[in-house]
């Protein structure tokens, strides 16, 4: 498992759409497993769950991807997982960092102004 947390401004709605589009994109073989809003007054929760093909693993990994909005204050919580192949312990996770980093990469070119 690895996690990445971030607060920082946009727009909710932009940047849920440029993380679903973005993660897709970025890798062939990532599809998007589901997605839930939810709104309460000012506040929006947006939740994505992807997968991708760890080829350092051989195996599939996910990305739960939460996004919490209420004006232009945004904060993302994001966690992979499924890149260990042990069966007691957790070895190899190369493939849930990888997936998660790509995340990262995501939110600092938005943040960034760069997509």
């Amino acid at each position: 498992m690895a996690k990445f947390e971030r607060e920082f401004k946009g727009d909710f709605d932009k940047c849920i759409n440029i993380i679903e589009e973005e993660v897709i994109r970025r890798s062939s073989s990532s599809s998007l497993e589901g997605k839930t809003f939810y709104c309460v007054d000012d506040v929006k929760v947006g939740v994505c769950v992807f997968e991708r093909y760890s080829m350092i693993g051989s195996n599939r990994v996910s990305l739960n991807v939460t996004l919490i909005g209420k004006e232009n204050d945004l904060f993302i919580s994001a966690i992979s997982s499924g890149g260990s192949q042990a069966i007691l312990f957790k070895i190899n996770t190369f493939g849930e960092e990888a997936f998660l980093s790509e995340l990262e990469n995501i939110i600092k070119d938005y943040i960034d102004g760069q997509i």
